[in-house]
């Protein structure tokens, strides 16, 4: 499990689905300001194949492909909100 949030963007990635609800990639890319369209690839197909994430794919013109968080993801969002809560109170606004 560390090692899967532990890769580059990825806390950030569960940080903005669980913010936004399922999202589609376009979307997900201007949000993530810097992250480069591999490396959001890369940790979206990483956390689709671990259960975190789930991919919905719509055969339209162009496709459309929304991510989201699975109940899997949900139960680690909770935790990941009270590192968030504890960082707050460690650190104040220069925490976010």
């Amino acid at each position: 499990m560390m090692t899967v949030l532990s890769g580059p963007w990825t806390m950030y990635i569960l940080w903005v689905l669980s913010t936004n609800g399922p999202t589609r990639f376009g979307v997900l890319k201007r949000l993530i300001e810097g992250i480069s369209t591999k490396v959001l690839t890369e940790r979206l197909r990483m956390l689709e194949q671990e259960g975190i994430l789930f991919r919905h794919y719509e055969p339209t013109v162009p496709p459309q492909v929304t991510y989201g968080l699975t109940e899997r993801a949900k139960e680690l969002v909770e935790i990941l909100d009270q590192l968030n809560e504890l960082a707050q109170r460690w650190y104040g606004d220069s925490a976010t």
